[in-house]
């Protein structure tokens, strides 16, 4: 078993090709998990002393997981897949593709009319 460990990073400027979304760069021998662990961090308003009597804040960690979507569409049924972008908030596929596809469209048509 391997120990690397994913690291997530953000480009510097926000109009490189990953916007503002995280990517994690993956060396050339392994693989990006197909699941991931997030601690999710968030101060509770509370303070406690700290080792040297200062005020600290109380920090509370929850876990989350997080599963590759790709991974689901490969190995769920249509439906089972569904159900799961359902309980995520997402529209079903169909409606989402078709919906990426008119956006597509209508940026397409907009460069080239300039």
């Amino acid at each position: 078993m391997s120990n690397w460990i994913p690291e997530f990073c953000y480009e510097e400027d926000q109009d490189g090709l990953t916007s503002n979304i995280p990517f994690v760069p993956v060396p050339a021998d392994e693989v990006m998990p197909h699941f991931l662990f997030v601690f999710e961090s968030r101060e509770t308003g509370d303070f406690e002393p700290g080792l040297e009597g200062e005020e600290v804040p109380v920090i509370e960690m929850t876990l989350h997981q997080y599963a590759d979507m790709q991974i689901l569409k490969e190995r769920l049924s249509p439906i089972e897949f569904d159900n799961v972008r359902f309980a995520l908030g997402l529209e079903p596929l169909a409606i989402a593709a078709a919906k990426g596809k008119k956006i597509t469209e209508n940026v397409r048509e907009s460069f080239s009319q300039d």
